[in-house]
């Protein structure tokens, strides 16, 4: 359970207060439909190769759970930055994998 998401009332004067906090959905779901993501490879200085996952549709809390999976899955760190998730290391076949078993529609590009 997230800290963020609980309702701090302590005490309320209000005769009729309810506290609604098992209303709050707290599923992991990702809209899967209407998904176009892009899978590319990014090589940087020193050597370093970067996988970026591009054009995730939807809200940005569902960008960042998908980031946090994909590094948990793939046993590596990353970001998301602007709309994108940027993984450490070649992981697009890994990637590949793990987004089609979600049933979100992902291919590679580029290099």
């Amino acid at each position: 359970m997230n800290q963020d998401k609980k309702c701090n009332v302590v005490y309320s004067t209000d005769p009729n207060f309810e506290n609604n906090y098992n209303d709050i959905n707290d599923s992991d779901t990702i809209e899967t439909y209407n998904q176009n993501i892009r899978i590319w490879i990014d090589r940087r200085g020193g050597g370093k190769i970067l996988t970026v996952i591009k054009g995730f549709k939807g809200p940005a809390a569902d960008l960042e759970l998908l980031g946090k999976e994909l590094k948990k899955r793939c046993a590596v760190g990353g970001t998301v930055k602007d709309k994108m998730i940027q993984i450490q290391g070649d992981q697009r076949d890994k990637i590949l994998r793990i987004l089609t078993e979600k049933g979100i529609k992902a291919k590679k590009a580029g290099g």
